[in-house]
């Protein structure tokens, strides 16, 4: 099923050659002036200038072809030229009712499959173990399930892999930290006889949260301390037991923490994998490398250089193996490549970090591909900017520290249980009702706020605006499900059910219209890898309701056959608004 842009494109395009035109010229767009036409060619603007004639002269014979093919007449209502040739093209109300039919009947709601899915790993989250989650976690946890659900809804294959930092100097950091703060931690990591496992128990997500800033802290000012972590992290990549049982201890804890914070942001992995995961295959990858040339030696490190000739400026050479015989952050995401090629074979791997990692992505890419683990295009990065406090610096406590996740989304509940009650609303509800209320409309709240963005933008943390019922935010959309909700109940409650559609009003019009352009906000979604399309369709969606609604009465309509239309127009802009919202990662409740 094609959406009327395509199939006006074609119909277009194929009067263009039909003229000896190029047939690419009779692209169809929205029109820029909704006032005089719903969709505009542009073409012969282009034509005019290689055929060195009067633009204006070349759309009086597309529309003059247009208007002489009966099947193509039927679709306008009016084909005109305007300002300097453009070609302005207004649909008849039988063609939009047609339409309306397609995507009322569509369990895809006018959005198209790709004709030749893939296989795709979206990389994302990607928290540390042993630290909780802050804000800084906020976009890529969302931006990236955000992309997930437009890929797979799509058609693609896709695996969501949360890729925990687990393997790295901070755990060999908190090793020393666990010991210094308890004799007990240290036996068990040194694998002292008969040590007491019982210490373990004491080792919480608030302890691993007290001990490793502390530990960072010191290892910036000690030298001494800081080759004993990096000398502790060697000795725990290569199997030291003790260390081993205090790490599945860091572990074990952290992601109890972890799997809480991305289930109340509505975020779901299928691969809970971690850099740890990625270490069976460091041995065999760096012989690999070695044998190829590739890998070489530099003071003390080994090292692939990935500068390439033509580069702006030199791109540092991806640090292998350090001087202590450690793996690096670099080194987990090459192997994590191998890895991923063995058990999924992905088309496409992306990753949704933030767009200050951009250049350890290029070593890491240009690495892979000299050794033959992904062609070129294979590997992506999908970056994106900070989310910024008033000074317009990455979001910070009012005491200048990292917010928690945690603590943010909390924020965002009480604010939006403020919000319900000023608003009047939700006071029918019961109290665990209320709750899961709050609950999502602080989820909308700090979701739509961010996607509704391009994802390469930063943008400015305002809680009180984004909780607003009012204006382009998540608890309006949510608002408006909602009332779309409530009208369906109450027809159904008086046994009314909905019919064909017909289009009269102008307004109907404009609903219809913004129900087909769903497929172009899922397309652009899809290859710009931007949530925000989908966001930006379903802030227009909810207007373009809410305006059909003040407009053309539904439950008092002026006859039987006319309500069963609006009816279904109803149902089906829920049923897309609901959709759109789905794909953003954001649940409509019931009530308010």
């Amino acid at each position: 099923m094609t959406d009327l842009k395509g199939a006006l494109s074609q119909t277009v395009s194929s009067v263009f050659e039909g003229l000896g035109l190029d047939a690419s010229l009779g692209r169809v767009g929205v029109s820029d002036r909704p006032d005089l036409a719903d969709f505009q060619c542009n073409g012969a603007l282009a034509a005019a200038k290689a055929a060195r004639r009067n633009p204006r002269e070349i759309a009086a014979e597309v529309i003059a072809a247009l208007s002489a093919d009966p099947k193509a007449s039927e679709l306008f209502s009016s084909v005109e030229v305007a300002g300097a040739g453009f070609v302005n093209l207004r649909l008849s109300d039988g063609a939009l009712t047609q339409r309306a039919a397609e995507i009322v009947t569509d369990p895809r709601l006018g959005a198209a499959l790709n004709e030749t899915p893939r296989r795709i790993i979206i990389d994302y989250g990607g928290p540390n173990v042993a630290k909780p989650m802050h804000v800084g976690h906020l976009r890529s946890s969302i931006i990236g399930e955000a992309i997930k659900r437009i890929y797979r809804f799509c058609g693609d294959t896709v695996w969501g892999d949360a890729h925990f930092g687990d393997w790295g100097f901070q755990m060999g950091l908190l090793i020393l930290a666990a010991g210094d703060e308890d004799p007990r931690l240290r036996a068990i990591g040194e694998g002292a006889a008969d040590v007491d496992l019982s210490a373990l128990a004491d080792l919480d997500l608030p302890l691993l949260d007290r001990l490793y800033p502390m530990a960072a802290a010191k290892a910036k000012e000690d030298t001494d301390y800081r080759d004993r972590a990096r000398k502790a992290t060697a000795e725990l990549q290569a199997g030291k037991e003790g260390y081993l049982t205090l790490w599945r201890r860091f572990v074990e804890v952290s992601r109890v923490a972890l799997r809480r914070e991305f289930d109340a942001l509505g975020v779901h992995f299928d691969l809970w994998n971690g850099e740890s995961d990625a270490d069976p295959f460091i041995p065999d990858m760096v012989t690999a490398l070695r044998a190829q040339g590739l890998l070489v030696e530099d003071q003390g490190a080994q090292i692939v250089r990935v500068a390439r000739e033509g580069d702006k400026r030199e791109l540092p050479p991806l640090l292998v193996i350090s001087s202590e015989g450690s793996a690096m952050y670099g080194t987990t995401d090459l192997a994590t490549i191998v890895g991923r090629r063995r058990d999924q074979d992905p088309h496409l791997m992306l990753y949704c970090v933030d767009q200050r990692q951009a250049d350890h992505f290029a070593q890491v890419f240009r690495a892979a591909e000299l050794a033959g683990y992904a062609p070129e295009g294979a590997l992506e990065h999908i970056g994106f900017g900070t989310m910024n406090g008033a000074d317009g610096k990455p979001f910070k406590t009012r005491a200048g520290g990292v917010l928690k996740l945690h603590d943010l989304i909390e924020m965002a509940r009480d604010k939006a249980r403020a919000r319900l009650k000023e608003a009047g609303l939700g006071a029918e509800l019961s109290a665990e009702a209320f709750e899961e209320t709050a609950h999502k409309v602080a989820i909308a709240a700090l979701k739509f706020a961010d996607l509704q963005n391009y994802r390469g933008t930063s943008y400015v943390f305002d809680l009180d605006r984004f909780t607003s019922f009012e204006g382009k935010t998540g608890p309006y959309l949510l608002y408006q499900a909602v009332r779309v909700k409530s009208l369906l109940r109450k027809a159904a409650d008086e046994g009314s059910v909905g019919g064909p559609v017909i289009i009269c009003e102008p307004a109907e019009r404009d609903l219809v219209l913004t129900l087909d352009a769903f497929n172009t906000a899922v397309a652009e979604a899809y290859d710009k890898k931007a949530p925000n399309f989908i966001a930006e369709h379903a802030y227009r969606l909810a207007q373009a309701f809410s305006k059909f609604y003040a407009a053309c009465p539904v439950l008092v309509a002026k006859d039987a056959a006319t309500k069963a239309s609006r009816l279904t127009l109803s149902a089906t802009a829920l049923r897309q608004l609901e959709m759109a919202l789905d794909l953003l990662g954001i649940e409509t409740p019931e009530r308010m």
